[in-house]
């Protein structure tokens, strides 16, 4: 595969992450973070996006048939399990409370579900040499890391101009991107 179509497919993976870590600066902006930090975010979303391809690369065909069958099911709960949290502590949140962008836990939730199409894509990687898998994950991972850390700074500076209850907004956001996986995955 060639350079080009690797870094276009790569900015085509890192979109989920770019909403994602938008909606999760967009709650954060203006608020104290206490538990993680956005570069975490951005190295776990990185991180899985580049691995998830290489699960499939390594586990062939058979696997890559089996996880496109059901992908966008498991994005759908994942996203809307988290959306519908953000939702429901928007509603209930104390205003003197401080604000963090997500546990560890949260995070790694956010980062296997954004990565589950990237997953799905690994198969295409088949008839390529290890080296050049191997090569093309990292581009893969370092442009999901970008869009990441740009997602979530934006979304932060964006957040700060908000008139609405961002948190409120994001978990809609969190969960219309799991219907839009879920609809892609159907069709």
């Amino acid at each position: 595969m060639g350079l080009i179509s690797v870094i276009l497919l790569a900015v085509g993976l890192a979109m989920d992450c770019l909403a994602v870590s938008s909606t999760k600066g967009i709650a954060a902006s203006g608020k104290e973070q206490t538990d993680c930090h956005p570069w975490l975010m951005a190295v776990l979303f990185g991180f899985f996006q580049g691995a998830m391809p290489l699960i499939a690369y390594a586990a062939g065909s058979a696997f890559a048939t089996y996880i496109d069958r059901v992908d966008h099911w498991i994005a759908l709960v994942l996203l809307t399990f988290i959306g519908g949290k953000m939702i429901w502590e928007s509603l209930h949140e104390h205003p003197e409370e401080e604000h963090h962008i997500g546990t560890i836990a949260e995070l790694f939730v956010l980062a296997i579900a954004t990565s589950i199409d990237a997953l799905a894509t690994g198969i295409i990687f088949v008839p390529y040499s290890p080296r050049t898998v191997l090569l093309d994950m990292a581009i893969i991972a370092f442009v999901s890391f970008a869009f990441s850390l740009v997602g979530f700074f934006g979304g932060k500076h964006i957040g700060k101009r908000l008139p609405v209850n961002v948190e409120l907004l994001g978990g809609l956001v969190l969960i219309g991107i799991g219907l839009k996986i879920f609809i892609e995955g159907m069709i």
